[in-house]
């Protein structure tokens, strides 16, 4: 059926800040009666007869039309509707036109590999630092700000990108952003001292943080009302299958010691700087395949880019179309109305004298306070309770999210070291005189002892302790150490000989005419004893374990609603956290991180989707961007608070845990409704 108001809404009206493109746009071009359209041309009409005509099913165009028809007669019961609201409706319209197709599954795997990569960054530290360590020397302050460096960085990123998009565009910022990433996460796997290491990351992390803000505002614009929801939800997949790429290449290539190759003592390239090249891989590809996609043409509409935005929405169409098999399917739209923004204009007065750097300065300056002031509008009165709860929403999810999955590996590796431990030797007020000790030492407590003319040769030490010893004209040669420290000993003539046995491993200790010769430069790397590959199994384990949660929202984000599946599975998780009561052994925690994530992805996926659909498009990214930031920032608090507890008390990283997700799950059901939402 012909919509009267869709054929009249889009003419330009004296006054209006709108440009125009065209003549008109109707949904379906007027003929006259006998006419023959290139479209028709030689089809029979039995050819073009719908299959489910006898079945009384309505044909899917008369659907569009009637929900098209639905719409104009509730924004006539309203009084009429504002010009973005007309620009909107239209956008929709000519998305439902385009269909739902091979272009939408071809960007949905670009935009999906930019997800991944964001995912496997926030891997990378983890499963590198107990090799890096080793490797860089780091000490328990070095690798704590490693850790930190990736989520302030990333939060950084989420922010920036974020504003930049909705001013600069969605293909362009992701980009550049990739790009980033890519060129110094490749500087940072040769980068041989902890500061070059940690600058690079920090690089890198500021730019994959934009990934996240950018996919989602960039791929729900190529999306139809009815498809956004589920195709959202698909999207947030990648983010799981990164977590498994990690963790499996990580399995795959760091225990590997031997992958690498080392130029003299001063350049080192061992195996975990593989996978630092590695990790970047669905960076690099996502990047390679962006080069051949279009820029958001609902970007291009609201900065007034008529020309561009329909060459890309018929580029949509006929692709689709194309690959359904009928390839005479015609792009009908001749006339998309666009605001003519004053931003542009004004940035191009501004610099269109002086020098080139003078031009450069003031187009920067302009477009940061353009974005500055796009962040504050988040606070404006018609955005200010969506994103007072979106942010407290996020908040919560994130706390209790990352707060959890930072303390269970810490959990399990406790329980390891409590074992370890258990098992120690304490040896005490033992006398050992002209003995050749040339066994390695490990998990031993030397208490009172004396070692009289003894030698160490060619051993290494592991989790060792020498109490109030004496140690008189010995020997320790080739020692590789590692959690070894000499309390209150007296060390008598006695001779450290290439030993990596520094000043701060000897506490309290009495030197009596003793003497270091040709100490260890950098630390040692043992592959076998630093890489124990639980710490890769339960990463593996709870990327795998999102998948069915991640399956079940996107199947049912339309038919339950955004709101219920973000509450119920909040509350859920809030539910399942005092499980943890129950966690003392290893297969317990790593089950009940399973179940925690299987759950929560859902809320995830939802949150998501929520925040795309609740800002219009010349805020989308920006407000995403604030709020993944905010989310970052949740995660720091989280990983910290929790692991501090770690050892010490179960108790308050549930109730924190609990009270988070209770918060955002009990604000999640105020929000509204998004499903049948009109992308703004």
């Amino acid at each position: 059926m012909a919509d009267p108001y869709q054929n009249n809404m889009y003419q330009q009206q004296g006054g209006d800040s709108y440009g125009t493109y065209g003549e008109g746009y109707n949904d379906y071009p007027p003929q006259e009666e006998d006419a023959a359209s290139d479209v028709t041309e030689g089809h029979d009409e039995e050819d073009q007869m719908y299959e489910g005509e006898y079945q009384g099913i309505p044909h899917p165009d008369e659907v569009k039309a009637a929900q098209r028809a639905a719409r104009t007669k509730d924004r006539a019961g309203k009084g009429g509707i504002s010009e973005l609201e007309e620009l909107s409706e239209q956008y929709e319209a000519i998305m439902e036109d385009c269909g739902h197709g091979k272009f939408q599954w071809t960007l949905f795997v670009v935009l999906g590999l930019a997800l991944m990569a964001d995912g496997v960054e926030c891997f990378v530290v983890a499963f590198v630092l107990p090799s890096a360590e080793k490797d860089l020397c780091l000490s328990n302050a070095e690798k704590g700000m490693l850790g930190l460096i990736v989520f302030l960085s990333m939060m950084v990123g989420a922010f920036v990108w974020g504003g930049l998009a909705d001013k600069v565009g969605r293909r362009h910022c992701l980009i550049v952003a990739l790009a980033i990433n890519c060129i110094f996460s490749f500087l940072s796997s040769f980068a041989q001292g902890y500061g070059f290491f940690l600058f690079f990351r920090l690089l890198s992390g500021i730019g994959i943080g934009g990934t996240v803000p950018i996919v989602y505002s960039y791929f729900s614009e190529f999306l139809q009302m009815d498809k956004r929801g589920e195709h959202l939800s698909w999207l947030c997949m990648f983010w799981m299958i990164g977590g498994i790429y990690a963790s499996f290449t990580a399995w795959g290539i760091i225990p590997r010691y031997g992958w690498g190759f080392s130029m003299g003592t001063e350049f080192q390239f061992h195996s975990w700087r593989v996978f630092v090249l590695v990790a970047a891989l669905p960076a690099i590809t996502s990047l390679v395949g962006l080069t051949f996609m279009p820029e958001s043409p609902r970007f291009l509409l609201e900065n007034a880019k008529h020309d561009e935005a329909w060459m890309i929405l018929k580029q949509v169409h006929d692709t689709n179309w194309r690959a359904k098999g009928q390839p005479e399917k015609v792009f009908t739209v001749t006339h998309i109305k666009a605001p003519k923004t004053a931003e542009d204009e004004f940035i191009e007065i501004q610099s269109a004298t002086g020098t080139a750097v003078q031009r450069w300065a003031v187009r920067s300056l302009t477009l940061c306070k353009l974005v500055l002031r796009n962040v504050a509008s988040l606070l404006s009165a018609e955005l200010r309770f969506a994103t007072l709860f979106m942010a407290v929403i996020w908040f919560c999810m994130a706390f209790s999210y990352y707060g959890l999955s930072v303390w269970f590996p810490d959990m399990i590796k406790h329980l390891q070291y409590k074992e370890y431990k258990s098992k120690v030797k304490v040896f005490h007020r033992e006398r050992v005189e002209n003995y050749h000790f040339n066994f390695s030492l490990e998990n031993q407590i030397h208490k009172e002892g004396e070692y009289i003319h003894d030698k160490f040769i060619n051993i290494k030490m592991k989790s060792v302790k020498f109490e109030d010893s004496l140690f008189e004209d010995c020997r320790f040669e080739d020692i590789r150490s590692t959690d070894t420290v000499f309390e209150n000993c007296t060390i008598r003539s006695t001779v450290f000989f290439n030993t990596d046995l520094w000043e701060e491993k000897f506490i309290n200790c009495r030197m009596e005419n003793t003497t270091f010769e040709h100490n260890k430069h950098g630390c040692h790397l043992d592959s076998v004893e630093e890489n124990d590959i639980l710490i890769y199994l339960v990463s593996f384990l709870g990327s795998l374990a999102v998948l069915p949660g991640n399956i079940i929202s996107a199947l049912y984000m339309e038919k339950i609603g955004r709101v219920k599946i973000i509450g119920g599975s909040m509350l859920t998780s809030a539910g399942c956290t005092f499980f943890l009561f129950l966690s003392f052994s290893e297969s317990a925690i790593i089950a009940l991180q399973c179940l925690f994530c299987g759950i929560s992805v859902a809320a995830w996926n939802g949150i998501e989707v929520v925040t795309v659909e609740l800002y219009p498009a010349s805020k989308r990214a920006t407000a995403f961007g604030v709020l993944n930031a905010l989310c970052k920032l949740a995660a720091i608090l989280g990983s910290t608070i929790f692991s501090s507890f770690v050892g010490i008390t179960k108790a308050i990283p549930i109730l924190l845990s609990f009270t988070a997700l209770v918060c955002g799950g009990l604000v999640a059901l105020k929000l509204p409704d998004t499903r049948e939402k009109i992308l703004q």
